[in-house]
């Protein structure tokens, strides 16, 4: 009886390192993907402001179809802008 307990008891602690041990390669993965995650939201805010930058060199181009294509974009920089400052003035 003794020893059927005893082997229980190291079966229990196998079974509690195993799974130690997988929780542990389980965190470094997750750890892993999060850094991964990140370096690929840092990589599409660089696109998404090379693409803004290309858009607007496109509109300023003396060679665009029309002016009007920049006058929207200018139109639209001074709405952002309006709504920045009027943010500022509420804080």
């Amino acid at each position: 009886m003794l020893e059927d307990i005893k082997k229980q008891f190291e079966k229990l602690i196998a079974l509690y390192e195993a799974a130690k041990a997988e929780n542990e390669s389980l965190r470094a993965a997750l750890q892993e993907s999060r850094a991964g995650t990140e370096t690929c939201r840092n990589r599409i805010t660089e696109l998404e402001q090379q693409i803004d930058t290309l858009k607007l060199k496109e509109a300023f181009n003396p060679g665009a179809s029309s002016g009007a294509a920049a006058k929207e974009k200018i139109d639209k920089m001074i709405r952002e802008i309006d709504k920045c400052i009027s943010f500022l003035e509420k804080e």
